[in-house]
């Protein structure tokens, strides 16, 4: 350096890239790992192998081989309901429409999950060309296009000049949408360096979302005279709770209201129901015992971020009056038949009711008045075939806040519904999508991302007929979930709204096929389990000596052995799909 100073020669620039720029890849890794996600839930091709590299590189971050593109998306899924936010990554076409489902599925419950699908290289785009994984047409946008209606935002990223942007862009979107984003890479960038890559991700800043100052006050007068004034007032929670953050305060409402806390069937999870003013599920004429009648005959009921569907009005049947009803979105109230006010953000507004209105008690003590408590289930005479109503009363002695429930859709629904949670203790289960299968890999996902946690999933033998594969990831990862597979040869859901022998399937050997994926290699226990006697042997192992297993119980039941509730809830989703035409 010195020479070239004596000498007065100048330094020519130096026109190539520098290798000390980031990359495309090494900055998507990155920027998962500042959002919290430390697993990627993928399955290989030849578009996203580069990409692939990039993420094993990544020290945060651990790559999540699974069996199918399906599940990877239904695992992003369950570990997004864990930590907040997930992420899959895929390759063209074949891999993002076999995806496409489980991402529609996260769209409908309000996750953020990342779903990255490997694209053609840079240089065919605007090309004649036809590329294999397409329809064998000159058009790449295929994917995209079947995207767009299940993602709150899509990038297609095929230059480095723009891709900083697009990347950071869609991840930042998904967060404040808490949805669900599609980002293609054309498989030739993500290992190049460029200079808008050349240094750590700056950590994302997003600015938090506040009330229309205006819209609040008014919103939270008008509620607060309007439940002040009744006599009985009880409130109602909804899955949307999650989307909002607005669980903590929700609590805070509840403590200064004295009313009594149900929650809809899909926002269980959400509240404490340990709380001394929980009573249980209001879902019409499947409610819990005594909390339908509490909530239909209140005057005033505040629903707490609600959705109102047929599965989860009972086939429209709730006895529900719009002119009794506070109906409280994350971004809106409307009061009865009056005002409905936009800009006003669940948490500040149930915040603020908080601390305007009157204490009272009196539904609560009306519940406590009429409430009797459930019987046990008939005790199982010796050798007696297992019990549905058995099957979950031991279930339910097995909760504790180091556990978390997965229901399956099914039956497991409405008897995953009757358990009642103690503190801390997880659950999660898809009601508004309601794919079946998708508990296999939302199990793989959860259990990766809450470690702390032993988990329990209640599958149905014909929703794990189709996702079963992922037992196989499971076993990978060392997951010590348990697994109770109700064998009852069918789909017993279907079958109470519309019986026909296309809801009767091929048994399986279940616990012989988890034994031939777990191959020997990994911790995997099976048990087939028949009698009550057999159910608590086969318990007490998956509690001690297989506690660090992967254990798989098929627990044998009666075809027609269902809840009372899917029974009554069939009958209505019946008669609310059979509906006729209206007139002309």
């Amino acid at each position: 350096m010195e020479a070239s100073h004596e000498n007065n020669t100048t330094t020519t620039p130096i026109t190539t890239l520098s290798s000390s720029f980031g990359t495309l890849g090494s900055h998507l890794a990155r920027r998962l790992v500042q959002i919290g996600v430390n697993d990627v839930f993928s399955v290989p091709g030849d578009f996203n192998l580069t990409l692939l590299d990039y993420l094993v590189a990544e020290p945060g971050l651990n790559l999540v081989g699974c069996c199918n593109e399906l599940n990877a998306g239904y695992a992003a899924d369950g570990y997004a309901r864990a930590k907040g936010v997930g992420a899959c990554v895929v390759t063209f076409t074949v891999g993002g429409l076999s995806v496409i489902n489980a991402i529609a599925g996260a769209y409908s419950e309000n996750l953020p999950v990342i779903c990255i699908a490997g694209g053609p290289n840079s240089n065919d785009y605007g090309t004649n060309r036809i590329l294999h994984h397409t329809i064998g047409l000159p058009d790449f946008t295929q994917e995209l296009q079947c995207f767009q209606t299940v993602t709150c935002a899509q990038v297609v990223v095929n230059n480095l000049e723009d891709a900083h942007e697009q990347i950071d862009s869609a991840i930042s979107t998904a967060l404040k949408e808490s949805k669900p984003v599609y980002i293609s890479i054309s498989c030739n960038l993500p290992g190049i360096p460029h200079p808008t890559f050349g240094r750590e991700p700056v950590p994302f800043f997003l600015p938090p979302i506040l009330s229309n100052p205006l819209g609040l006050e008014a919103a939270v007068e008008e509620t607060a005279k309007f439940l002040n004034n009744a006599v009985k007032p009880v409130i109602v929670a909804g899955c949307k709770l999650r989307f909002a953050k607005a669980q903590k305060a929700f609590l805070e409402f509840a403590d200064a209201s004295g009313y009594p806390i149900t929650i809809m069937p899909s926002a269980k999870g959400l509240v404490p129901e340990h709380h001394p003013n929980f009573i249980g599920t209001y879902w019409g004429a499947v409610s819990t015992n005594f909390v339908g009648e509490i909530v239909e005959s209140a005057d005033a009921y505040i629903f707490v971020g609600p959705i109102f569907n047929d599965y989860s009005s009972v086939g429209y049947s709730l006895l529900i009056k719009k002119e009794k009803s506070i109906i409280v979105q994350p971004n809106r109230v409307t009061i009865g038949n009056g005002s409905s006010l936009g800009w006003v953000f669940m948490a500040d507004f149930l915040s603020a009711l908080a601390k305007k209105l009157k204490k009272n008690s009196t539904a609560l003590e009306n519940y406590h008045r009429i409430f009797v408590p459930s019987g046990v289930p008939l005790k199982c005479e010796k050798d007696e075939p297992l019990r549905v109503n058995i099957l979950f009363k031991h279930i339910q002695e097995m909760l504790t806040g180091e556990t978390a429930v997965i229901a399956e859709t099914g039956d497991s629904w409405f008897n995953c519904q009757k358990l009642r949670l103690p503190e801390n203790c997880g659950y999660e289960f898809q009601m508004q999508y309601g794919s079946i299968g998708w508990s296999v890999g939302a199990t793989l996902g959860y259990a990766q991302a809450a470690k702390d946690k032993r988990v329990i999933a209640c599958i149905g033998d014909g929703s794990f007929q189709v996702t079963a594969q992922d037992i196989s990831t499971m076993i990978r990862c060392g997951q010590n979930t348990i697994i109770f597979l109700i064998n009852n040869g069918g789909y017993t859901i279907e079958v109470e709204i519309h019986d026909g022998p296309y809801n009767v399937i091929k048994n399986w050997d279940y616990t012989g096929l988890v034994n031939a994926i777990h191959n020997g290699e990994g911790k995997c226990w099976t048990s087939k389990v028949r009698t009550e006697e057999e159910l608590v042997e086969a318990i007490a192992t998956a509690a001690g000596a297989e506690k660090d297993s992967l254990c798989f119980i098929e627990v044998f039941v009666h075809k027609d052995d269902t809840s009372k509730e899917l029974l009554e809830w069939g009958s209505r989703v019946s008669a609310a799909n059979s509906r006729p035409p209206n007139p002309q």
